[in-house]
């Protein structure tokens, strides 16, 4: 389990240190939590080094391992409102050598379409899964799944449900037994918990 670096609240002198300092010594780094503007205000000699990612707010430096062999996670996403949490946990699995299917856009307003997808998502180690409003997706995934279920409630929501509180409420309280719950938008750590179910169950063959 590699360290990452959180870039939010940090100044632009202090994430081209970090980077500079990391290029010197040929590391490999992950960052979180980056923005464009805090990239574009980079030297361009580092910028240039950034495999960067608007979508989830990410960067790395220095490659990805090569991901290989058969898919065992997925991630869920309820809509496509979700998407920035679910891109930052792809980013950080791509950057630990595992690669993941995505599944968006099934949540219970259309039920239909992840219950097409049931026999699939039954294939995999670990499921995670990406909803806001009353996060009801988690539940839903787990009741129909062997594997290990990480909900990741989001920010996605309006009125009661502004600001993932009530996502993160109904993931804590859902009927499905064994779900693990992650703080919300909480992409990163979601990744996280993934690959240290994934680390202990290679070490356990």
């Amino acid at each position: 389990m590699e360290e990452a670096v959180l870039a939010q609240h940090k100044s632009v002198e202090q994430i081209a240190g970090i980077l500079s300092d990391a290029i010197a010594e040929d590391r490999r780094l992950l960052l979180t939590r980056l923005a464009p503007a805090q990239v574009a205000a980079l030297p361009a000699h580092i910028s240039a080094r950034l495999d960067y990612c608007r979508d989830s707010y990410t960067a790395i430096l220095g490659p990805c391992p090569v991901q290989s062999g058969p898919r065992q996670v997925a991630l869920v996403s309820a809509g496509t409102s979700d998407h920035r949490p679910l891109s930052e946990t792809r980013r950080v699995l791509a950057y630990s050598g595992v690669a993941a299917e995505t599944i968006a856009d099934v949540g219970v307003a259309g039920l239909w379409r992840l219950l097409q997808r049931e026999s699939e998502l039954r294939e995999m180690s670990v499921i995670l899964v990406f909803a806001g409003m009353d996060a009801a997706l988690p539940s839903v995934v787990a009741g129909l799944v062997p594997s290990l279920v990480i909900a990741v409630p989001t920010s996605v929501g309006y009125g009661v449900a502004e600001g993932g509180r009530v996502a993160l409420d109904s993931a804590l309280a859902s009927c499905a037994p064994g779900v693990l719950v992650v703080n919300i938008d909480n992409g990163y750590g979601a990744a996280c918990a993934a690959l240290r179910f994934l680390n202990a169950a290679t070490a356990a063959r």
